[in-house]
């Protein structure tokens, strides 16, 4: 296959596009913004294109609505939109016609996952939607893991380019990948093994560190016999589990898992203890954060990296008593000043406490999933659709 050709390497005037965006922002229960991140994200290249008298198109997803649902309305986004770019006319559409009638500059397309045709690739509603520009312009990274109509489909029918904050992406993550700064440290935290085995593969090939935290280690713990209570655990994965450690012992990389942890009764205890993974976990009770011993192994390993990728918070971090893992690792990675840092996933980001240093992490990627499928197979169905 070729190579993508991005905005800024060639001349786009005068054109009606459609553009993919992710404004998959996130909500209060009240269903308002939580925070306009990827809105802001997307802002270069939006202002970009009006630059050079293009009219837009712009096609996002909001949430995960079973068909059309009032409380996933881009209506909301649309209107913050509209803060951020106050001299232009930007309007909703519901639906392919009345982006046919309107006249704004900028034209939003109520939540793509209304239409039942999204998520079931339709090769006709594609050809509908590029009907309706002259060029394509993808610009959601954190989309571009999925076979949707709107991600793969259109560059069938347009001349299609990456935007920049794909582009910027792209390019931060092939930095990590194919010539990191050594020493390399990975954290990976989250729920489950069988989502992320071939992450955690491919990641064995690459860091020096690879630190695993989350519900995920306790599956690795109980391969290796520590009996973890109550602690949830994919029992089915052990053998898997088992045979990735066992590999690990006659080559890198150094594999970190807990040595104590912070258990409790349930998830929303107050009362917790601190217990040596070496001692049995009592029967009643569950592992939901890592111990201060752990950590302090962690501190020491963040500290003298070079390259650092973090995925997963390390605890159940929901409960404020089970939050100081995640935030140690979050603290210890800001204060490393010489490393290249990259952190991806909306529960690694939500997660965090103090947002004012996130100035310290290089790049925040906006994709979680799609982060982690890049770094696992080196490309995505959105990346190779664009290709020419």
């Amino acid at each position: 296959m070729g190579k993508i050709t991005y905005i800024d390497e060639v001349e786009i005037k005068n054109k009606t596009i459609l553009l993919r965006v992710d404004f998959n922002v996130s909500l209060n229960p009240d269903h308002t913004i939580a925070n306009d991140e990827r809105i802001k994200q997307s802002l270069p290249t939006i202002n970009y294109l009006i630059k050079n008298n293009n009219r837009l198109i712009l096609i996002s997803h909001l949430g995960r609505p079973k068909g059309y649902d009032e409380n996933f309305s881009l209506k909301i986004v649309v209107n913050q939109l509209k803060k951020y770019l106050p001299q232009i006319s930007i309007s909703l559409a519901k639906n392919l016609e009345e982006v046919k009638e309107k006249k704004e500059k900028i034209i939003v397309l109520e939540n793509i996952r209304f239409f039942p045709e999204e998520k079931k690739y339709s090769t006709l509603f594609a050809e509908k939607l590029s009907r309706l520009a002259e060029v394509y312009v993808n610009d959601a990274f954190a989309v571009c893991h999925r076979s949707d109509t709107s991600v793969i489909g259109p560059p069938q029918f347009l001349s299609s380019y990456g935007g920049l904050l794909l582009k910027k992406e792209i390019i931060m993550l092939d930095k990590v990948l194919k010539n990191p700064l050594k020493p390399v440290v990975a954290i990976i935290g989250g729920a489950k093994i069988s989502t992320k085995i071939g992450l955690l593969e491919k990641l064995s090939q690459i860091v020096d560190y690879l630190i695993i935290g989350g519900a995920m280690a306790n599956t690795f713990l109980s391969s290796q016999g520590y009996n973890i209570g109550q602690s949830l655990c994919e029992y089915e994965l052990i053998e898997i589990a088992r045979r990735f450690l066992a590999k690990k012992i006659t080559k890198k990389p150094y594999v970190v898992l807990p040595k104590d942890v912070v258990i409790a009764e349930t998830k929303e205890s107050k009362e917790t203890e601190v217990v040596k993974i070496i001692n049995d976990i009592p029967q009643n009770k569950s592992i939901f954060d890592l111990g201060p011993e752990t950590l302090a192994e962690i501190g020491k390993i963040i500290a003298q990296a070079k390259t650092i990728i973090w995925n997963g918070p390390v605890g159940y971090f929901e409960n404020p008593v089970f939050k100081n893992g995640t935030d140690f690792i979050y603290y210890s990675i800001t204060q490393n000043n010489q490393a290249i840092s990259i952190v991806g996933g909306g529960d690694t980001l939500a997660a965090i406490s103090k947002k004012e240093y996130l100035n310290k992490i290089t790049y925040i990627s906006t994709g979680g999933g799609a982060m982690l499928e890049y770094i696992e197979k080196g490309t995505l169905p959105g990346i190779e659709a664009l290709k020419k």
